[in-house]
């Protein structure tokens, strides 16, 4: 049984949560889920689960949505996922220590000749830095990381103008977290709508080609 600071090691995922901008509110509820197994079980090495259980916790109603998420978080390191293809037998979980440190959780709750302001001034300072990447600074940023990744200027104006519009939000909704990571989704998009437009003329070139092998010229036209 693993000695676990249920508190630090939240602080310590979510603050892992929030500067990774591949989860959606699945992943964490999910996440979540586990957690509270895990901690049910008095955080063993690792821990067998069942699938409707896991489920339940999490309120995911999907079993290929479930299945999808808990392998990329596998992938993504926030667990260790061993999936059984036996029916009698649940798939096995591993999870990882995220404990924020002793040192920060004293600072923050246990302030001593002036310790709390230096750790809040800490703390913001670290907040600056996550949200550094929410938006770029200016038009210029934009062109030139496009110009980086070789696309050109007027997809990059593209990419500035719609998320400017929006107030540089996801479905202008969620606030983007890093926008390098938008831009480059928007770049594979952008790819596979000109591979999907190649394709369709390809294919309607080669049906205006088609003829009919028994044709009748015979017949008036």
């Amino acid at each position: 049984m693993n000695k676990i600071n249920y508190i630090r090691h939240l602080n310590g995922v979510f603050l892992k949560f929030s500067k990774d901008s591949r989860l959606n509110p699945t992943h964490i509820s999910l996440y979540v889920g586990l957690f509270q197994i895990w901690n049910n079980n008095r955080f063993p090495e690792e821990f067998y689960i069942n699938r409707n259980e896991v489920m339940s916790y999490s309120k995911i109603g999907s079993k290929s949505t479930y299945h999808k998420c808990i392998k990329e978080l596998s992938h993504w390191q926030y667990i260790v996922y061993y999936p059984s293809h036996n029916p009698f037998k649940g798939s096995r979980i591993k999870m990882f220590n995220f404990e924020t440190s002793s040192k920060q959780v004293v600072d923050s709750h246990s302030p001593k000749n002036g310790q709390a302001l230096v750790s809040i001034n800490k703390h913001i300072e670290t907040n600056k830095n996550i949200n550094k990447l929410d938006q770029p600074k200016n038009e210029n940023e934009v062109i030139d990381f496009f110009k980086k990744e070789n696309w050109p200027k007027i997809e990059a104006q593209k990419f500035y103008n719609h998320y400017q519009g929006i107030g540089w939000k996801v479905g202008g909704k969620t606030k983007i977290v890093n926008w390098h990571a938008t831009a480059r989704n928007w770049m594979l998009k952008a790819e596979e709508i000109k591979t999907e437009k190649t394709q369709k003329g390809a294919s309607q070139n080669q049906d205006n080609l088609k003829t009919s092998k028994n044709k009748n010229y015979n017949e008036p036209l």
